[in-house]
């Protein structure tokens, strides 16, 4: 049995699939459906969890490469939580590229898979390229 760190067998299932160059969505609550891409819904109730929630608990198990974000993201959103978010994937060697976000959207159709937050911060999706 497992005793700490990732416990959810869709998300461990879906991590162990998750390999040189693959990429993987977090996504916030409102995030578009994609019947191509298989999806681990985690929401509870408002931001439980969050995408920073998960994303911290991958990160331990997972090497990442480069991370995807809407620029919508900086936009929307107070400076305050953006730099949080930067700072933690600087933390751990990712590098950060922020593209337009019908661009991003263009990336989903190529992913492994999908995990759905209850995040409610505007434009917090993340893709996660392993490097």
């Amino acid at each position: 049995m497992l005793k700490h760190g990732l416990l959810n067998s869709n998300v461990l299932e879906l991590l162990g699939r998750f390999r040189h160059t693959n990429t993987i969505v977090i996504a916030d609550r409102g995030f578009p459906s994609w019947p191509q891409v298989p999806t681990i819904d985690l929401s509870l109730t408002d931001d439980i969890p969050t995408v920073e929630q998960v994303l911290q608990a991958i990160l331990p198990v997972c090497t990442i490469g480069t991370a995807f974000m809407a620029r919508e993201f900086k936009t929307s959103n107070p400076t305050k939580i953006v730099r949080f978010t930067e700072q933690q994937l600087r933390a751990h060697d990712i590098h950060l590229r922020y593209e337009k976000h019908l661009d991003f959207k263009k990336r989903i159709p190529a992913c492994i898979g999908l995990i759905r937050t209850a995040d409610t911060i505007p434009y917090r999706n993340i893709i996660l390229e392993s490097a």
